[in-house]
């Protein structure tokens, strides 16, 4: 067969490569290339877990470095691949925020582990199959042997089992999947569920997706503690019922985003069996708590969840992506997306027990491995000893702002989360007090951000604006954090005296 010919400047498709970097096979690469890249992947990740703490929280990628990112063309030809991971390191380090960064105090950090990496890329170089015992023995086992793990370390009812999943999204759309199918069955045209106004974005999202109209989705309001009113339930699901509509499912939280608020999970669960309604805990962060003492007192309540979604990325140190889907009734999940083996499938020893039957995804990750070697390695009380320190940290930095007269802690440390805003020192007019501390906490949220220094986020408790920490990153230092309050402190005192001096607008 006659090479196409390549335009001129254009390598053609059959020129050969670099020498000694490539194989004439497609897509492979000679061993000691391999091995070369290999320790040079290596070399970076190892760096950064090392001296990523010394260096910026948040991005500094400049806007034409941006530009000429998105603007490059389709590679046709082949490249050194030390050259282009020379190249990308830089990129990875200081273009894009660092949620493992010990400063990172927003959001839900995910502090991954070593390990976890390894069994990242162990799964993806070995293409383990999971979904089918036939072709993945070791990994259906693993991944049966992790959930089991899991189960007992939350203090959950032996019963209980599961999947791993992408994240807390894909978690609850598989837990309220099952409960739709359980409970409201075919009348789910009517089906009403019920969560708080701090529940998560990705419980409406999932509900959308299940079919359940916004209109029929309760978010009831919580007051400062942030927590759903069990007679409030009650009295809306009655009276939806009253309205010819379907309740099918109360959205419980072990942990908001927001302030770490826990719903009174008991009654909830009592409410539920009085009503006949599936009850859902999203534990995606917070849920991870019980695996200590403590935290289980934070917590009670859960083992009572009909369904549980935790995510072992967050609280439980691990890379992205891995999820888990857990329910005192495991086999209500064959049920709802069970399949039948198709011929090609039917020759080999597929059965019913395969986690192809328990979920959405027939071919995925091996995401199990990542907990699984983890624990093996580190041990379980490794992990309650990083889960406690989480918490115990926030309780030590919620003392260090309740201590300053120039600051004011809004919520109390609640499962490694609290929030607090400044006071103002300086004479505020009374009318002008809020909107001035609301405009500072924004201003500082931005300040730190551009400075690289922390990454702290604002947000809203009972309409005041308030600067929100998540302290359950291990390698988080308690001098240093109470040095980032100690900042926002004194940077509050500025951004208020200037706002003070600014000419007031006449409307």
């Amino acid at each position: 067969m006659l090479a196409r010919a390549a335009p001129a400047g254009e390598p053609g498709l059959t020129d050969a490569p670099p020498p000694g970097r490539h194989t004439s096979r497609p897509l492979t690469l000679p061993g000691d290339v391999m091995r070369d890249a290999g320790r040079h992947v290596i070399d970076m990740i190892c760096a950064h877990l090392d001296e990523g703490a010394a260096e910026p929280v948040t991005a500094r990628l400049p806007p034409q470095t941006a530009k000429e990112l998105r603007d490059q063309p389709v590679p046709l030809s082949p490249a050194d691949p030390l050259q282009v991971l020379g190249e990308l390191g830089p990129l990875l380090r200081s273009g894009n925020t660092h949620p493992d960064h010990p400063r990172f105090l927003a959001f839900v950090p995910s502090p991954g582990n070593y390990m976890g990496v390894l069994a990242a890329a162990l799964a993806a170089g070995f293409a383990v199959p999971t979904g089918w015992s036939f072709s993945g023995p070791v990994s259906t086992a693993i991944e049966k042997t992790t959930i089991a793990w899991l189960v007992e370390l939350l203090g959950l009812p032996p019963e209980t089992g599961g999947l791993f999943v992408s994240g807390g999204s894909t978690a609850t759309l598989h837990a309220l999947t099952v409960a739709r199918d359980t409970t409201a069955g075919s009348q789910y045209d009517r089906a009403t569920a019920y969560c708080s106004d701090q529940t998560h974005f990705s419980v409406g999202r999932a509900l959308h997706v299940l079919g359940i109209s916004r209109d029929r989705v309760r978010h009831l309001p919580t007051g400062m503690d942030g927590r759903l009113d069990v007679r409030q339930v009650e009295e809306r699901v009655r009276a939806d019922r009253r309205a010819g509509l379907t309740p099918f499912a109360v959205i419980a939280n072990a942990g908001t985003t927001g302030t770490g608020a826990v719903d009174p999970l008991a009654d909830l669960s009592a409410l539920c069996s009085r009503h006949r309604l599936w009850f859902h805990v999203d534990g995606a962060f917070g849920a991870a708590a019980a695996i200590t003492e403590e935290g289980r007192r934070a917590v009670p309540g859960l083992p009572l969840a009909d369904s549980l979604s935790i995510d072992p990325h967050k609280w439980l140190f691990q890379p992205a992506e891995i999820g888990c889907v857990l329910l005192r009734r495991p086999e209500l999940l064959r049920q709802s997306f069970g399949v039948p083996h198709p011929s090609y499938l039917s020759g080999a020893d597929g059965t019913d027990e395969d986690l192809m039957q328990y979920g959405i995804q027939q071919t995925r990750e091996f995401r199990a491995l990542k907990l699984w070697l983890s624990l093996k390695v580190f041990g379980a009380r490794a992990f309650r000893d990083a889960v406690a320190a989480g918490m115990q940290l926030a309780e030590d930095v919620g003392k260090h702002i309740a201590s300053r007269d120039d600051l004011e802690l809004v919520t109390a440390p609640s499962l490694g989360v609290l929030t607090f805003r400044p006071i103002a020192r300086a004479l505020v007019p009374r009318d002008r007090l809020d909107r001035i501390t609301d405009r500072v906490v924004g201003a500082i949220a931005e300040r730190l951000a551009e400075s690289g220094d922390a990454l702290v986020m604002p947000a809203l408790v009972a309409d005041r604006r308030v600067l929100r920490l998540c302290t359950i990153n291990p390698r988080a230092d308690v001098r240093e954090l109470e040095a980032v309050v100690d900042g926002v402190a004194a940077l509050a005192d500025e951004l208020i005296t200037d706002l003070l001096t600014e000419p007031r607008r006449t409307p």
